[in-house]
C-alpha cells in the first residue's frame, strides 16, 4: 500500500524536482520547507494478547496536497477502502483527505498473511479510477517459537522505497522524499518489545510499551522485533495436569466406605 504514495508525493514535489535539474539550489530549501508534510502515513500492529490483534493504518493528506488534484487522492483513498474489505478488515472515512483501517487477526500466520494481502503492489482492486504508481516492495515475517508458559515472537518488515526518491543517470539518490512524507510503523505488545538490529535497519524509539520506526523514503528499511507473551497453549496444558494431579491425590487421601469389607488377614488351618 505505501506504493500509493509515491504518486501524490511527485504532485508535492514536481517543483522541488524542477529546481534540481535547473541547479536553482536555493528554491530548493524553500519549496521542500513550504511543501513538508504533504502526507503522514501511519502503520501500527497491535498484539492485544496471544490470540488477538489488530493492524491500522492512517492515511491524513494535507490541504496543500488535495488542492493539487483531489481527484487522484479520493482513488487513492477509495483504493485504500477496497483493500481493508478483501481482507476482512474496516474502513472509516474521517474527511475527504483521512481514513482509517483496522484488520483484525487472531494468529501470527494469520496477520503474516492478511499484512502482505493488504499492502500487496500487485494486487488486483476495482476502483473507478486507476492509479498509477511506481513499484515498492514489502513483506512481513512473523516467527514463533513455544517455551512451555510463554511464546517468543519475531516480527521482520522490509520494504523497499527507492522509488520514492530522485536517482542521477548514475543511480545515485539525489533527492528523497523525506521532507514531504511522514512514514511511521509501530509495534506494540503486552509486555513492551526490544528492537533487533541488523547492518542498515531502521533505528526507533520506545513509547511505553511501544516500538515507533520512521520509516526513510528513498531507501531500503529494515524492522525486526522480539517479544514475549503467554502461551496460551503452554497454560492449558499446566492447568489440566494441575486438576488432575489435585484430583488423584483428594481421591488417595480418602477412608474407605462404609460398605466396604475391610481385609483382614487370612489364619492358617490348624492341623
Amino acid at each position: 500500500m505505501l506504493q500509493r504514495i509515491a504518486r501524490f508525493a511527485s504532485h508535492c514535489t514536481h517543483a522541488l524536482f524542477q529546481s534540481i535539474w535547473s541547479g536553482r539550489v536555493v528554491w530548493i530549501a524553500l519549496i521542500a520547507f513550504a511543501l513538508s508534510g504533504c502526507v503522514k502515513y501511519d502503520v501500527g500492529i497491535t498484539f492485544d494478547s496471544p490470540t488477538q490483534g489488530t493492524i491500522a493504518q492512517h492515511v491524513q493528506l494535507d490541504e496543500r496536497f488535495t488542492r493539487v488534484n483531489s481527484g487522484a487522492a479520493q482513488a487513492w483513498l477509495a483504493n485504500i477502502e477496497q483493500r481493508a474489505r478483501q481482507v476482512r478488515g474496516k474502513a472509516r472515512r474521517v474527511s475527504s483527505k483521512e481514513v482509517l483501517v483496522t484488520i483484525p487477526f487472531s494468529t501470527g500466520q494469520e496477520l503474516e498473511k492478511r499484512f502482505n494481502t493488504f499492502f500487496d503492489a500487485k494486487a488486483k482492486v476495482k476502483t473507478s479510477r486507476k492509479v498509477e504508481l511506481p513499484p515498492i516492495e514489502s513483506h512481513l515475517t512473523v516467527q514463533q517459537g513455544n517455551f512451555l508458559l510463554l511464546e517468543r515472537r519475531k516480527l521482520i518488515y522490509d520494504v523497499d522505497l527507492r522509488s520514492l526518491g530522485v536517482a542521477s543517470p548514475q543511480g545515485e539518490v539525489l533527492v528523497d522524499s523525506s521532507p514531504l512524507l511522514d512514514l511511521q510503523f509501530e509495534l506494540t505488545t503486552p509486555w513492551g518489545a526490544k528492537n533487533v538490529v541488523r547492518p542498515g535497519s531502521v533505528a526507533s524509539r520506545r513509547v511505553g510499551k511501544q516500538l515507533v520506526w520512521m520509516l526513510q523514503p528513498g531507501q531500503k528499511n529494515h524492522l525486526e522485533a522480539a517479544f514475549w507473551m503467554p502461551s496460551p497453549l503452554g497454560i492449558g496444558t499446566v492447568i489440566i495436569i494441575a486438576i488432575v494431579a489435585i484430583g488423584t491425590y483428594i481421591k488417595n487421601q480418602q477412608p474407605p466406605s462404609a460398605g466396604e469389607p475391610s481385609v483382614e488377614p487370612s489364619t492358617a488351618n490348624s492341623l
